[in-house]
Formats: C-alpha cells, structure tokens, sequence
C-alpha cells in the first residue's frame, strides 16, 4: 500500500535493502581461508613459473644490469661506469644462486595474486566506507613501495655499486665479489628504500589511533634530520653522495608524514567536537 501511493503522488517507488548474507559458520570461515590461501599460493607458483621462463632477462638485464657499464642509468646520471667483476666460490653456488633468484623474482610476481586473495577474505567484513578506504589504503601502500624499490634499484644501487668497484686500497689488489654478495647487497638496498618509503603511512596509521601528532613531528625535526643522515650512513657505503641519496628522501617523507598528520588529526578533531555536539 505505501509503495502505490508513492507512486500515484508521482515519488518514485522506494527500494528494499537486498537481505544480508547468511552468516557463515566457524567451519564455513576456515574453509573459506583455506581456498583463498589455496588460490593465492598458485598465484606464487604461475609466478615462480613466469620467472624460470624469462629467467635470462631477470637474471642478465634487471638483476646483472646496474652490474654492467653500459646500464641505462649510468649515462642518465652522469656515471663513469666500470664493470663489476663476479666470482662463485662454492661448488654449488651459482645453481642455489640461480633457483634462490627464481623463487625470489617469482614471488614479488605472483605476490599481488595472494595479496588479492586475502583482501576478497577480509572484504566482506568491512562496511562500504571502510571498504572504500581499505581500497585506498592498500593502492598507497602497493604504490609507495614500488617507488621505493624503482628509487632503491635505480639510484641508490648504481652509485653503492660503482663506488665499491673502483675503491682500493692498492694497486694490487683486485675487486672480484662474490655473486651471492652482490645479490643480497641489491636486494637489502632495494628493499630497504621499499620500507622507508613506507613512512607517511606510518604516520597516517599512528595519527588515525591518536598516537601521533603534527606538533611533536615538528618539535623533534631536527632530531629527524640527524637520524636521517644516521640511516643514510647505515644503509649506504662510506660515501657522502650516497648518503645524502638516502637522507634527502628520508627528510622529504619526513615532512609529507606532518603533513599527513595534520589532515588526520584536524578531521578527528572535527568528529569528536560533531560528536561531543
């Protein structure tokens, strides 16, 4: 009765909600995760799959390449380039090398599969805002990280690479590295601006729970400035331009992370005073 006479007055009809979902059992829930995690781990599989089958270009071009003189980068950044010199000095080091370095590559490929499939478990659960800002928070996170790999990759890596290969102590002495060396120094240079780069959402998460405000981020910047050049030190050769490579993004994210803060807590702010209203 009350949806015909909305439409004889001329309103249009109004629409029921769709019935929720049956809830599901604690059983229901397992089995669930147990085949999203089933389809994730054969998403990391198809990846290891895709690696072995361009294994020469993930091994000679994207992993070997800073390694070699003619690398793009070098000419970009005005690098005088040598060629790095490798040696395997265990029997079966470059076959662990070679399968450690397909596994590896295939996993950062087939990662966003099983990170898909864990958010399609999760999801469900949230509201449409909540899913809304999940979506956003998840597209920064993928997005800061991959710059920071891309920055790790192509500007801190060529510069720690070429200033190790041409510093000696004598003219008799030889720089030859090991393999497995230079393939974990590339990977924790890489990973390691991955993470960093992770630092305005460590504000935004710390701010969201009031842990965190914009005042403190400022009162303790010049402490921040010195710690950034302390991690540049760290995580860089012995060389001042490598460093400030590392400190001078450090100090940028730094103040993208006030900033964010400021948002954060300004909106809080306003909804506990709607509240308190």
């Amino acid at each position: 009765m009350t949806q015909t006479r909305s439409v004889m007055d001329g309103e249009p009809p109004v629409a029921k909600p769709p019935p929720p979902p049956p809830e599901m059992s604690f059983l229901d829930h397992l089995e669930e995760l147990r085949m999203r995690i089933l389809k994730g781990l054969i998403g990391l599989v198809v990846g290891v799959v895709i690696a072995g089958v361009f294994s020469d270009f993930f091994i000679d071009v994207v992993l070997l390449g800073p390694a070699k003189k003619d690398f793009f980068i070098y000419g970009w950044l005005g690098i005088d380039a040598v060629d790095l010199t490798f040696q395997n000095r265990n029997l079966p080091g470059q076959f662990f090398t070679y399968w450690g370095l397909l596994f590896s590559v295939g996993l950062v490929i087939g990662s966003p599969a099983f990170f898909y499939q864990m958010w399609m478990f999760i999801e469900p659960a949230l509201e449409s805002t909540e899913r809304r800002n999940v979506h956003g928070i998840v597209f920064f996170i993928s997005a800061m990280f991959a710059i920071g790999i891309l920055f790790g990759y192509l500007v801190l890596t060529p510069f720690a690479l070429q200033f190790f290969a041409t510093f000696t102590i004598s003219d008799f002495v030889r720089n030859d590295f090991d393999i497995n060396a230079y393939f974990t120094s590339v990977a924790m240079w890489a990973l390691a601006c991955g993470f960093i780069f992770q630092i305005p959402f460590i504000s935004y998460i710390l701010s969201k729970v009031g842990l965190l405000t914009p005042d403190f981020l400022r009162k303790y910047r010049r402490f921040a400035i010195v710690i950034c050049f302390i991690l540049g030190g760290i995580l860089t050769p012995p060389d001042p331009v490598s460093q400030f490579l590392v400190a001078i993004p450090l100090l940028l994210l730094y103040e993208v992370g006030i900033w964010i803060s400021t948002v954060v807590n300004r909106r809080r702010d306003k909804i506990l005073r709607g509240d308190a209203v």
